[in-house]
């Protein structure tokens, strides 16, 4: 994340502050829910401090990512089917 930070800036000094966060969040929330909250966004393409914190916050490091987990309609005897609409 530090990295990914780091680079996107025209300047790599501009990304201290940022970085400097990030380190300061592991004393808050550990480094094993800092580490999952980075990868996720880093999946989901926003490397920000701001990204990091808000998924610490509301506790979505865990969570599955979008597109991820493919919900599909258990089968029952009331699903009509293709051909009801044809």
């Amino acid at each position: 994340m530090i990295r990914r930070i780091l680079a996107t800036r025209l300047h790599p000094e501009q990304g201290y502050r940022s970085c400097l966060g990030l380190l300061r969040l592991e004393k808050q929330y550990g480094a094993k829910r800092l580490e999952a909250a980075c990868a996720r966004a880093l999946a989901l393409g926003s490397a920000s401090y701001k990204t990091v914190a808000t998924i610490l916050k509301r506790h979505q490091e865990n969570l599955p990512l979008p597109g991820e987990a493919q919900w599909s309609a258990p089968e029952h005897a009331h699903l009509r089917g293709p051909k009801y609409y044809q």
